[in-house]
Parts: C-alpha cells; structure tokens; sequence
C-alpha cells in the first residue's frame, strides 16, 4: 500500500456535501466521536446559511450539552441563534436539534396508516402492542427512517443531519423495512391473524391440535393475552400496506443523490473493521457513500533534537533554571521527553497504517477527513466551533 501524501487531495470536499446535500447520515461504531461530528456538520451548516435539524437517535444523549441545551426530547429544539452565529460566516442560519422517542416515533407511523381514530386508539392501548412496538424485529429504526423522511418530506429543512447507534444497529437502520415485514408476516402471527377471523368458532378452526395448543398456552399467558394477541394481529394487518409503503419510500429516499452516508471512524482497530463492512455493505446496497470521517488521530511531530540538546534547551528555561535542577536531573527529564516522544510516534505510526486501510477503501473521489486526537472533551458550542477547522478544512 502506498503512503498518503501531502498532494493527494480528495476531489470532495466536505463544505461540498453540507452545502449540496440534503438528508447526511453520520453512522460509526460507538466512541469514534460520531454524536459530536454530527452536532460540528449540524452546526457549520447553520452557519453558512442553512436551516438545519440535527437528528440523533444515539441514546448517550450527549448533544444537548454541545449545542447550549438542558435537554434533548421527541420534539424540535432551536438552538440559541446567538450562540450559532458568532463569528458565522453567514448569519440567516438556523439549527434545531430533536432526540427521537422511538416508541413515540412508531406511535406516529401507526396514528398515520391505521383505518380510522378508532382503529389508532384500540392498536395503541393493546397491552401486546405496548410490547411489541419496543422490541420487534426492526421497529425502532424503522420508525426512526419514517421520522426521517417526514421531515424531509416536510420541506421545512434545508439540511437533515442524523446521528445514528453505533455500526450494529446502524446495519439495522437499513433492513428495518425487511425485518419489520418479515416479523409481522410470519407463520405464526398470520395463524393468529386467521384464529381472530373466526369469532366465536376459533377453537373448531384451528383444529383439536390448535385447540390443544391454545389451551396449553392459555394456563401460561391467560386466555385474555391470546385474545389480544389476536386482535392485535388483526387490526396491524390492516396497516401492513400503509407500513410498507413507507418503507419502500424511504429506502428509496436513502439512496438519492441528494442523501450522503458518511462513515466516522478513528484508527483503533475495531473501529477500522466496522468502519470498513459497513462501507462494503453501504456499496452492496447502492447507498450514497460520500466519505470518512477520522477523529483521534495522533499527529506526528520530528524533533531534530538529541539528549545533549534537549538538556541545554531545558538548562535554558528560566523556570527550570530556577529550580536549580542538578544535571542529572536534567539528563532524566531529557530521557523521559524523548521517550514519550518516541511512544507519540509509535502511537502516531500505528494510526497512519490505520488511515491508510480506510482512505485506500473510500479512494480519491470521496470526502476524507483526519481529525488529531483533541486533548480537552468538545462539550459546548465553542469547542464545536473551533473543531470546523479540522473537518472543513
């Protein structure tokens, strides 16, 4: 593999994507530092002239603190445009900001597709229901992608940026519509859809093998459970149709021009290979891979200095010469700079054979982006700020 040069320059430039796309899908494994390159992208948006809503489905809930915010909740927050503007390049920007209620969201999606108000209130109050939206197969991304595109269906946005979970569940953002239908369309939920169907004379329908069943599970469960169980099934099937209507729309809105995947990553080997399938995998599906992300890179720093040179530069501080520090002492002090020194440049060796892995993947018509290992915390809108000269650069 070839080294990176100073001249290899990608062809796209992250300003680019901010500017040009519409919906941009942060995705990554966890503590790459994902959550705060959504709220930075968010944030430079906003502050280059775009309305911008910042989307985050993580559930570290860290971006209320970086954008000046007490709390992050299923409703659009405004960030203090005092706060984006100083020091903006254009100052007509907005940013708002939402935490997503997965349960609310896929409330939405069901008040949405079911037949009348009725139908609604008898699916939401089913004690199956309150269950099964939390942990069916899909759900939860499911109804995040729908959040999604009805907001971007809305119009109100110029920029979407949504911060996904960590890669595995990011993986599940993608086959939720699949996963969702192929839950609901199982064998044994349509045998209770069709045991409902009958009324009264389920127990003969279903034979004396289904009856021997139903009984059995009943002394488990209780037999008002199996009668949820049924009517719930019967009254989702209704909007089954509606369901995946909006999955087949909003799969189809991720893979539009105007829609950018970007991959964050950092150079600890674990990242690297998640950071790599989901990019074979975003290929395979034919999504818009726009580039990476690299955050917590060490930096490499030549020093032309010897021991011998390094105890005259510390002989020569005035702090240090008042001290009165022996030149042993110096002479240890010497050692120790250069040992950690020497580590800083293993460490930085190491991140460099790491990045190489990841900009040989994405290949010169892509965003890449190497962000050096920050030594405070970005918690707040300033340290925001100060980090868009690293990722717009």
């Amino acid at each position: 593999m070839r080294a990176i040069r100073e001249g290899d320059v990608p062809s796209l430039r992250l300003v680019d994507v901010l500017l040009e796309r519409r919906i941009l899908v942060c995705v990554g494994s966890g503590g790459v530092g994902k959550t705060t390159t959504a709220a930075t992208l968010a944030l430079a948006a906003a502050r280059r002239g775009k309305r911008t809503l910042v989307l985050t489905i993580d559930p570290a809930r860290r971006l209320a603190n970086s954008l000046g915010l007490a709390s992050l909740g299923h409703h659009v927050q405004e960030v203090d445009p005092q706060l984006v503007h100083q020091g903006a390049p254009v100052a007509n920007g907005k940013l708002f900001a939402m935490m997503l209620d997965q349960k609310a969201a896929f409330d939405e999606v069901v008040a949405k597709h079911a037949k009348d108000p009725a139908a609604v209130q008898r699916i939401l109050a089913n004690p199956v229901y309150a269950q099964i939206s939390g942990s069916l197969a899909g759900a939860q991304e499911y109804a995040a992608m729908a959040k999604l595109h009805d907001f971007d269906e809305s119009g109100a946005y110029d920029l979407i940026v949504v911060d996904t979970p960590p890669t595995a569940h990011a993986l599940d953002f993608l086959d939720a519509p699949r996963k969702l239908s192929e839950a609901i369309d199982s064998p044994a939920i349509e045998w209770f859809r069709k045991l409902q169907g009958e009324g009264g004379s389920r127990w003969s329908f279903v034979g004396k093998s289904g009856a021997f069943i139903l009984k059995r599970l009943a002394k488990f469960v209780g037999s008002k459970f199996i009668d949820d169980l049924g009517v719930f099934f019967t009254e989702f099937n209704d909007i089954l149709g509606g369901f995946r209507k909006r999955a087949e729309e909003t799969f189809g809105l991720l893979r539009q021009p105007r829609v950018g995947f970007l991959l964050v990553a950092s150079p600890e080997p674990m990242a690297v290979r998640e950071a790599l399938a989901f990019h074979e995998r975003l290929v395979q599906a034919g999504m818009p891979f726009v580039g990476f992300v690299v955050n917590k890179v060490h930096a490499s720093h030549a020093i032309r200095a010897d021991r011998a040179q390094l105890e005259g530069l510390l002989a020569a501080q005035p702090s240090i010469h008042a001290l009165g520090l022996s030149g042993t002492t110096r002479t240890m002090a010497a050692q120790e700079l250069l040992a950690a020194h020497a580590e800083i440049e293993t460490l930085a060796e190491a991140d460099r054979d790491a990045v190489l892995k990841l900009w040989n993947a994405g290949g010169a018509t892509s965003v890449f982006v190497q962000v050096p290992l920050q030594r405070d915390d970005v918690h707040d809108v300033e340290r925001l700020i100060a980090l868009e000269r690293f990722l717009l650069a």
